[in-house]
């Protein structure tokens, strides 16, 4: 036996994908950060770039958390407390006092009565759609969820899958009449922040229109959100989406990957629900929880974040992002307006968005370039992320990168 035929195949897959211009290529490698001054934020050095310094306009690490001193030394003194890592699942002898902690203050922290931690958001997604659904449940989901969604979907094998046009209440009201009869349990699954975007679902609609069919399922009707992109990210004190809509779902997942800068995945509901998915979650009870050094970072940026120095960090990203989506606007870019510091640029060309990514790449600017089948034909972008630790000069200078391959 060998791999030879098969290593054809797959060879001819990835050259395809390169022909076609939507090969990801070759990973570029961090060596170096160096921390921010006050002027400058963060500038990061890659492998083969010959000591170049960039600006990373590409991170999920929203609040600029992941380089904090304070957040580094909780993570170093847990790790010696407790080792580097948890050595189990969590239902042998994996659980720490600093998991518990963890998830009692997210749990707080998003008002709602339980929580449970996991690897990453993208395995929590799956880990709540699967055990949720039956053979009786019908899901309905938006046209643009993230992928996790869309895999838990397939894997789930619910009775129907219906998918509503973006954001558009009155296509979902019209899924949700057909969903009736379908089956005892429905549940609807959106985005909280769409992440190839920066726009977000409105929570508030959204749980009105399904309020309406609730009657009409034996089991009603559970509205899901993985809001990984919005929680800590925006909103006044960084609840994210729930905040900024005014309204809460039944089910939040989130991430602590992102804004928060760590690491892991977890989700936030009632005391009935979380105690079953403890027991129902395959990627829950089979797979190691995060470390626990992770855990005690992840407490650190919360305190931090709960706090008045968070509202400042919170203001100033806002205020960055203004300024990063106003000056696009005046340089005649396209842009999709919005709060979240998702700021995507419209090229709606791949051959034009790979000269542009290149160009700032050129220039000492991280960024990254999303063509199909990452986004839709047509909707070809380059999306930026602002974060906590970008200063003025930084977005000054982004800004004029930009400016000048307009007059290139």
């Amino acid at each position: 036996m060998s791999l030879i035929k098969l290593n054809r195949v797959l060879d001819s897959h990835v050259k395809q994908l390169v022909e076609k211009g939507t090969v990801k290529g070759i990973e570029k490698v961090v060596v170096k950060v160096e921390k921010s001054d006050g002027i400058n934020g963060p500038r990061y050095y890659l492998k083969g770039y010959d000591n170049q310094p960039f600006i990373k306009m590409n991170a999920n690490s929203y609040l600029g958390m992941s380089m904090r001193p304070d957040v580094i030394e909780a993570e170093e003194k847990a790790a010696h407390q407790y080792g580097v890592g948890p050595g189990a699942v969590r239902f042998i002898s994996g659980t720490h006092s600093v998991h518990v902690d963890l998830e009692k203050r997210l749990a707080e922290f998003h008002s709602r009565e339980a929580c449970m931690i996991l690897s990453s958001a993208y395995v929590t997604s799956l880990g709540v759609i699967l055990p949720l659904t039956t053979p009786e449940t019908v899901i309905v989901s938006d046209e643009l969820n993230h992928n996790c969604i869309i895999q838990g979907m397939r894997l789930s094998r619910p009775s129907d899958k219906l998918i509503y046009k973006h954001n558009n209440m009155q296509d979902l009201d019209d899924k949700l009449s057909q969903a009736v009869g379908k089956g005892k349990r429905c549940l609807v699954i959106t985005d909280g922040v769409f992440s190839m975007r920066g726009d977000y679902a409105p929570f508030d609609e959204l749980v009105n229109v399904c309020k309406k069919y609730e009657d009409h399922f034996e089991e009603g009707i559970i509205t899901i959100a993985d809001d990984s992109h919005g929680v800590g990210a925006y909103g006044t004190t960084g609840r994210g989406t729930e905040e900024i809509t005014g309204a809460k779902v039944d089910i939040l997942i989130g991430t602590l990957g992102k804004a928060y800068g760590v690491n892991g995945g977890y989700v936030c509901a009632s005391k009935e629900v979380i105690n079953f998915f403890r027991e129902s979650t395959p990627m829950y009870i089979y797979s190691n929880p995060i470390t626990c050094s992770e855990a005690a970072a992840a407490l650190k940026v919360l305190e931090i974040l709960d706090s008045p120095e968070g509202l400042k960090i919170l203001a100033h990203l806002k205020k960055m992002t203004e300024k990063f989506e106003n000056g696009l606007k005046v340089l005649g870019y396209e842009t999709i307006e919005g709060p979240h510091p998702v700021v995507p640029l419209m090229v709606r060309d791949t051959a034009k968005t790979a000269d542009i990514v290149k160009y700032l790449t050129d220039n000492g600017v991280l960024a990254t370039g999303l063509n199909f089948p990452v986004v839709p034909k047509g909707d070809e972008e380059i999306r930026f992320q602002v974060n906590a630790d970008h200063t003025e000069k930084d977005i000054d200078y982004v800004l004029k990168v930009l400016e000048n391959y307009r007059n290139l």
